[in-house]
């Protein structure tokens, strides 16, 4: 079910549109129109299903890459916007960047030799935390950052992950879907717990993330 926005957005907006189940999203990139979108079924991860496979884990282990937080949201959103068809505009781009700088909107970013190769990006409420978009320009990177970011998520006390829609790609890594009633329960009481983006701290070694998911899942 699409419904059409009446007033411009502002970031406290679209926060409260997060709180009632609801995210936005924009035809193309040159599309100057956002709408609000509530999918009968809504793609989630349970935390303790992640499924890290042997190969990820070998590359997780073999290392040769950088892991950052919050280290450049902007370049994230650049990233995950730079495809032939985005649903990302000019003026999400500068929403998601104010919520950014308001502690709302976060990122895991992966890097070779410096350069950014993948990363992920999302918003947090309470314990909820909405998947946005990820982007991977080499083999694996998108995958690292769901690795270090469901880790993140589960020392941050987080007990939601939605994804918005499921995709088979995601469905490999553990996600489900789940209709419209049962998402808002969820929402509802991950809303009214707290979950700590930063207080994980810098991302843990490889070996560290590795041992928990595996005590976890």
């Amino acid at each position: 079910m699409v419904s059409r926005p009446e007033p411009r957005l502002t970031p406290e907006l679209l926060l409260h549109g997060y709180a009632q189940g609801v995210f936005p999203m924009a035809e193309s990139r040159d599309d100057p129109e956002i709408f609000w979108v509530d999918p009968q079924r809504r793609g989630v991860l349970p935390l303790d299903r992640f499924r890290i496979s042997r190969s990820l884990a070998r590359r997780m282990r073999r290392g040769g890459f950088e892991i950052a937080v919050n280290g450049d949201f902007q370049a994230v959103l650049e990233g995950c916007a730079d495809r032939p068809e985005t649903w990302i505009n000019d003026e999400i781009f500068d929403l998601y960047t104010a919520l950014h700088r308001m502690g709302f909107a976060h990122s895991v970013e992966i890097r070779h030799d410096g350069a950014l190769t993948g990363g992920i990006y999302g918003v947090t409420l309470g314990s909820a935390f909405f998947g946005e978009s990820m982007f991977s320009r080499r083999t694996d990177a998108s995958k690292l950052a769901m690795a270090w970011l469901v880790d993140r998520l589960r020392l941050g006390g987080f007990t939601l992950f939605d994804a918005q829609f499921l995709t088979p790609h995601l469905a490999s890594l553990g996600f489900v879907e789940i209709p419209r009633a049962r998402y808002k329960a969820a929402l509802a009481e991950a809303l009214a717990l707290p979950g700590d983006f930063i207080a994980p701290g810098p991302p843990a070694p490889a070996q560290e993330v590795l041992q928990r998911s595996a005590q976890t899942s």
